[in-house]
């Protein structure tokens, strides 16, 4: 049901939502606590965790847990907000809104890099903001889900392979890594039963070509969408500063257009109603033994 909200039900805008409130409270503990240290860091994700688990007690609602942590709805809605101006060549205007979806360099970009970059931000937030929320809720309940959340929150802000993050951020990732990989793996198979004809393709790219990828989540979610969608990404990925980082090739299609994008978001709301499905089976599996 938390699920499904997040499609019907929208935050307050007058409200901070509680994720902006974390996101806060994460970054003034970090500019306390920060040393090139792992050990640091490791002191900086046990309070973030523990903050996401204290979090829960109030709420003790699974759904109000996963509806406040699932974000499918905004994810697609910047998303369908990019391609509207890529298809009104408003390459600016594109890129203006690309921060907010990636963290690469806009002004490096042409229209088919960021089409690009925004097909793989929905592929990888497919899994972040909407599969592993629903499927941490179903396992976990509230304290699943929020610290789920909490992680994955963490991991955008310090998991980086930069100077300043290198150490301090490798708890976190590796964490991430660790609760997003089975529901990375479950987004695949998703996408195959979204797009049956072709299941075997998406299959075949994510044997072959996830594991490649600098991410062992990532790249399993951007290779089954390159495969389900005809298209081919990863390559070149330039950052902020000049830093270009050569991404491995995943799928072997064509180049990603601006109506690829609207293809992604159809295929992540795909996804969601499958997932939605399965685990309504899986509710009323449980209510009848």
């Amino acid at each position: 049901m938390g699920l499904l909200a997040d499609g019907v039900v929208r935050h307050p805008s007058w409200v901070p939502h509680p994720l902006s409130l974390f996101g806060t409270a994460m970054g003034r503990l970090e500019r306390r606590l920060h040393a090139d240290d792992v050990g640091a860091g490791a002191r900086y994700t046990a309070a973030g965790v523990a903050l996401g688990a204290a979090a829960a007690v109030p709420l003790r609602s699974t759904i109000l847990a996963t509806w406040l942590a699932t974000g499918g709805h905004q994810l697609h809605e910047v998303a369908i907000d990019v391609a509207d101006r890529l298809e009104d060549d408003d390459l600016d205007g594109a890129r203006d809104l690309l921060p907010s979806l990636v963290g690469r360099d806009p002004a490096a970009l042409d229209t088919s890099g960021v089409a690009r970059a925004v097909v793989e931000s929905v592929a990888e937030n497919t899994v972040d903001a909407v599969v592993a929320p629903a499927m941490w809720a179903a396992a976990a309940g509230p304290t699943g889900v929020l610290v789920h959340r909490a992680v994955d929150t963490m991991d955008s802000m310090v998991g980086y392979r930069t100077e300043r993050y290198e150490r301090f951020g490798r708890v976190a990732a590796r964490l991430d890594d660790a609760m997003a990989w089975v529901p990375a793996r479950a987004t695949a198979l998703l996408v195959a039963a979204a797009r049956p004809d072709a299941a075997r393709a998406v299959l075949r790219a994510v044997r072959r070509d996830a594991p490649a990828h600098p991410s062992p989540n990532a790249g399993v979610a951007e290779a089954a969408f390159a495969a389900a969608l005809g298209l081919q990404l990863g390559g070149p990925t330039p950052y902020p500063g000049g830093r270009v980082e050569d991404r491995p090739l995943l799928g072997s299609g064509r180049a990603p257009a601006a109506a690829d994008i609207r293809a992604a978001v159809e295929l992540s709301a795909d996804v969601t109603t499958a997932l939605a499905t399965a685990l309504a089976g899986y509710g009323l599996a449980r209510l009848g033994r």
